[in-house]
Order: C-alpha cells, then sequence, then structure tokens
C-alpha cells in the first residue's frame, strides 16, 4: 500500500517482476487492501496463482514519525510484512512506503544482527563509468563509530557479491574520506582504515575514496556514515535530473536539435535508463531481508526492488557477513586483551 501509487505499482511490479525472477521459486504476499489488490491483480493472471492477499485496513502514511508508527503500527500492511519475515512465513519483505518507520519497525521485529548497530544500514547502487557502485550507509545512521564503518564494508561487500557481482568479479570496498592521505579526516574514519587494513577482515579493502569516485566507479563498495551518504545521495539524484532537464532543453531548442534527437533517441532512452533511481536499497544488519522500494518509482522500478530482494534471500550474504564480523569482534578484543581490561 505504501510509496506514491500503492497497488497499481506494486502489483504491476509483481507481475513484471515474474519474468526476471525465472530462476527463483517465488510466491507472493500482498498485504493490504483486500479490494484494492484484488482489482489490481485481476489485470495480471500470470501473477494471481502465485500471490496470497492479506487483509488489513490499516495503513502506515507517509508523513508519520517513526515514534508514531511504533506506536499504532500494529496490524498495519507494513507491520505485517515484516511479521511474515520475522516468523519465516516470508523470507523477504519490500516496500515503498514511510523509510523511518520501515527503519523503526523492521529493528522492533527482526532485531539487529551486532549489539553495536544502533540502526540498519541503507544501501543504494549507483551507476558509474565502469558499472555499478554501492553506496551505504545513505541515511539510516547520520553518526557512526570507526566499529559501524567496518560493520558496513562487511555487509555492503556480502549484498554486492550477492546481487551485484558478476562470477568471478572482485568486490573492493572504498572508505569515503575527505582526501587519500593516511593523516586526512575524521578519528572514527582513521580507526576503521587501521581496522580494514590490518584486521584481519576477509575484504579486498582499496583504502581511502573520494566523493568524485563513486561516479567513477573507483571501487564496488563505498562505505561513509549516514549523514555523507545521504547528501550524497540526494546530490546525484538532482544532477541526474538537472542533467536530462538540460538535455532535453537543448535537443528541443531549434528544428536541427529535434532532428538530432530524433536520430539519437535510442540512444537517449538508454541513457536515461541509466540515470534512474535505484529500484530499492535493502536494509543491512537485521535478521531478515528487507528491502526499501524507492516511493516514487514506477512499476518496472518495483520490480527491481524485487529482484534484488529475491536474490539476497537466495544468497550466503548472511554466512559471509557473519564470518566477518567474528573476525572484526576478535581485532576490536585484541587491543582490550594486550591492556588487561575486559568489557
Amino acid at each position: 500500500m505504501g510509496g506514491d501509487h500503492g497497488p497499481p505499482v506494486t502489483v504491476a511490479g509483481a507481475a513484471i517482476a515474474l519474468d526476471r525472477l525465472a530462476g527463483h521459486d517465488i510466491k507472493f504476499q500482498l498485504h493490504g487492501d483486500a479490494a484494492a489488490i484484488e482489482a489490481e491483480l485481476g489485470k495480471h493472471p500470470r501473477l494471481r496463482p502465485l500471490a496470497t492477499v492479506h487483509h488489513t485496513d490499516k495503513v502506515i502514511s507517509g508523513e508519520e514519525k517513526a515514534a508514531q508508527a511504533l506506536r499504532r503500527g500494529k496490524g498495519s500492511s507494513l507491520w505485517n510484512a515484516l511479521e511474515a519475515v520475522k516468523s519465516r512465513d516470508a523470507d523477504a519483505a519490500i516496500s515503498g512506503g514511510n523509510t523511518g518507520a520501515l527503519v523503526a519497525i523492521s529493528k522492533l521485529l527482526l532485531r539487529m544482527t551486532s549489539d553495536s548497530l544502533e540502526r540498519p544500514a541503507l544501501i543504494t547502487t549507483w551507476p558509474t563509468q565502469r558499472g555499478f557502485t554501492s553506496v551505504l550507509d545513505v541515511g539510516a545512521n547520520l553518526v557512526s563509530d570507526a566499529a559501524q564503518l567496518v560493520e558496513f564494508a562487511i555487509m555492503g561487500e556480502a549484498f554486492y557479491a550477492a546481487v551485484n557481482a558478476t562470477p568471478g568479479q572482485t568486490v573492493r570496498v572504498g572508505l569515503m574520506n575527505i582526501g587519500s592521505e593516511e593523516q586526512k579526516g575524521r578519528d572514527e574514519v582513521k580507526e576503521a582504515h587501521a581496522l580494514l587494513k590490518d584486521g584481519g577482515i576477509d575484504l579486498d579493502y582499496y583504502g581511502f575514496v573520494e566523493g568524485d569516485d563513486i561516479a567513477k566507479g573507483t571501487v564496488e563498495v563505498i562505505v561513509t556514515d549516514g549523514f555523507t551518504g545521504n547528501v550524497a545521495l540526494k546530490t546525484g539524484e538532482g544532477l541526474a535530473r538537472f542533467f536530462v532537464a538540460e538535455l532535453r532543453q537543448a535537443m528541443t531548442a531549434s528544428p536541427l536539435s529535434m532532428i538530432g534527437a530524433f536520430l539519437a533517441q535510442g540512444a537517449l532512452r538508454k541513457l536515461g535508463a541509466r540515470l534512474e533511481p535505484p529500484g530499492g536499497g535493502p536494509l543491512l544488519g537485521l535478521n531478515g531481508v528487507v528491502v526499501k522500494a524507492h516511493g516514487g518509482g514506477a512499476a518496472h522500478s518495483f520490480a527491481d526492488a524485487l529482484k534484488i530482494a529475491a536474490d539476497l534471500a537466495a544468497s550466503d550474504y548472511a554466512v559471509k557477513a557473519a564470518a566477518n564480523m567474528q573476525r572484526l569482534a576478535t581485532a576490536l578484543d585484541a587491543p582490550r586483551a594486550a591492556s588487561g581490561t575486559t568489557q
């Protein structure tokens, strides 16, 4: 029921996803207003036998604060979808609705995989000159200490390997900083750099990267705190919209340019598709797969989010991340053991 459009987009997105999920044994639970959902299901006969409708009248609006959603959200479509993941009745939950509510209820119901994580990290994927780069956190944790940044690196690398990597591809991880020099950056970033470099964690750690490395595709995964990541995300989306608008204006400025636009329409459509916002971003660090779909996206965008969720649920992401989390715990305990302190 969430997002800007509700069932007309989410149900149609599930129908589109059927072809993209051909390798998965997929079934859908659709939580929300049964009448509205059934009306859309009637338009998609291939989807209907694979979907069960779970009715509720209760919906969390996009304007509700996270605290309000926690107080009054029980029984809502969002809550019930996450309950299904908690009970193992579903392998993943996808929502295009209220991000704050999704984060808060996910944390309450599914719990975090690590005590040091305050909230799940939100990851998103950018198109780059070399393919794609995933960036986290992009808004869930505004401030992060060194251990949390390393945990983001572990989860981001495992996510990329499960969802975006091609066979045999090396997944390199970079740490966002204001320069590549060792002495630059906040203390938390420098401490995280030392842990990633010398902490015995099984990652292909590249080192420090800067903001322009996102579009360059210097590494496959870039780690930063949620404040910096969200600013970078919104800046990138704004620049993409600006570029498309300027290009459209230039292509319609004269009859000659309009002819050029007509001849280049295939290439322009391809460029537009590359610049579209990502279909969805998983919340990493939870005991379960949860994907935040783009609230304003069309049906094909929601289908992208479903594909991410299915690939992540079918992968060994959690096992791989857990092994590196244990290595991080060992690295963090080593200084305490050496000094004779306990926690």
